[in-house]
């Protein structure tokens, strides 16, 4: 028997940013590897329900080869016999969403889609659970799209989330060259598998992600002048890493997941200097 993910989600974009995520929490194992999809200048795609995890792949083709988000979701569904039992939310590379529920999801059921968003979810206490998610995006522009879907789950689950409760969440962004070393299109990729507290547990995952792969706009870099080198290299020695500065600074911020943060010696990240001290 196949067992109903339980979810709300919100698939969304920042066309500004060239963003595109799906943040979702279900009382589902592991809901991050079936729920969201996403490609860059291409959309964001959310799979629930009795979720058909074909979707999101077969989605994403759909809109690269130029389909708006409602087409997509109507090619998809009209092509399912299971349709009933499906649900779907998908934003599209210029910003349109569009959101699917079939007539024989579990109650609450239901979805909202406007200008860069598609929000929906499935055995919910109530429908004020996808109107949170839809006015919370509304509400946070101008904010970085991860924050903004964080705050749309915090918000849903504040008015009643899962009717069955809470397990598991993710946070998908892409952009391009916007992840790791601007070598992989993961701009952030969070997932809390089984948890208690699952969208309390993202949201420290994602300040974890900030610190450690953040950027700090560099005229905030501080510059490393006599005082602050004498500084680096007690506390460096302190933890074992002695020897010329730069090379005691880098092996130290390597070990520490650190690397994506420095550039040398002569100015230091506000964020890795913090770090450095509370060791």
């Amino acid at each position: 028997m196949t067992v109903p993910v339980a979810t709300y989600s919100i698939a969304a974009c920042d066309l500004e940013a060239a963003q595109w995520g799906v943040a979702t929490q279900s009382k589902f194992l592991a809901v991050g590897s079936v729920v969201p999809w996403a490609e860059p200048h291409v959309g964001a795609i959310a799979t629930q329900a009795h979720a058909n995890p074909r979707y999101g792949p077969a989605g994403l083709r759909l809109l690269r080869e130029g389909r708006s988000a409602a087409e997509a979701a109507e090619e998809l569904t009209g092509a399912d016999d299971g349709r009933g039992h499906r649900q779907l939310g998908i934003v599209d590379a210029a910003g349109d969403g569009a959101t699917y529920t079939g007539s024989a999801c579990l109650a609450w059921a239901g979805g909202i889609a406007g200008r860069g968003f598609a929000a929906q979810g499935n055995i919910l206490v109530s429908e004020d659970t996808v109107t949170a998610l839809a006015d919370t995006f509304a509400a946070s522009a101008g904010r970085p799209l991860a924050e903004r879907l964080l705050a749309c789950l915090a918000a849903a689950q504040a008015a009643g989330g899962d009717r069955r409760g809470q397990q598991s969440a993710a946070l998908l962004v892409v952009e391009r060259d916007g992840g790791y070393a601007s070598l992989s299109d993961v701009l952030v990729d969070l997932r809390v598998a089984d948890h208690p507290a699952t969208v309390e547990e993202l949201g420290r995952l994602h300040r974890m992600h900030r610190a450690l792969f953040g950027q700090t706009p560099r005229d905030e870099w501080l510059p490393v002048d006599d005082s602050l080198a004498t500084e680096l290299r007690e506390r460096l020695a302190r933890l074992g890493y002695d020897g010329e500065l730069a090379a005691a600074f880098a092996t130290w911020a390597g070990t520490e997941n650190l690397e994506e943060r420095i550039d040398g010696v002569d100015q230091i990240d506000p964020v890795v200097l913090a770090e450095l001290r509370l060791r």
